[in-house]
């Protein structure tokens, strides 16, 4: 899914003003506890802020399904909130690096984002699916 890559400059993302008011609250509240918290809040600061209705249809949001390819082939993943994430179903918290990183983009661009043991990974989207409505709760 992803592979070693020197630093890049963070895509421009958008992001709908819901996500943007539960995300920014969810980030500020974690950011004691967990250290990707801070990623999240900083692409909060530098996403573009729009109504639902005006998001476009390829725009990773919360309960989006994602493939991303990288140096281990296409694999697929759903962008959950923490209470939801289980990392073997592909259900990646949004308070993880690859979560954090992954919201507010579009399918074409590419991400990378640190381990927990600070390598540097990177990732294409590949294609985005819109969530489901039990996915948007």
């Amino acid at each position: 899914m992803q592979h070693a890559i020197k630093e890049r400059p963070p895509p421009k993302i958008v992001v709908s003003e819901a996500d943007y008011n539960r995300l920014t609250g969810l980030a500020e509240a974690a950011l004691e506890r967990v250290p990707a918290a801070a990623g999240l809040l900083a692409g909060m600061d530098r996403a573009v802020v729009t109504t639902p209705g005006r998001l476009p249809a390829d725009v990773v949001r919360m309960g989006s399904s994602v493939t991303l390819e990288g140096h281990e082939g296409p694999q697929q993943i759903v962008l959950v909130y923490p209470a939801e994430a289980d990392i073997a179903a592909g259900r990646i918290s949004v308070l993880t690096p690859l979560g954090a990183a992954l919201i507010g983009t579009r399918a074409g661009q590419s991400i990378t984002w640190s381990t927990r043991d600070g390598r540097r990974l990177a990732a294409h989207i590949a294609a985005v699916a819109l969530p489901s409505e039990q996915e948007r709760v």
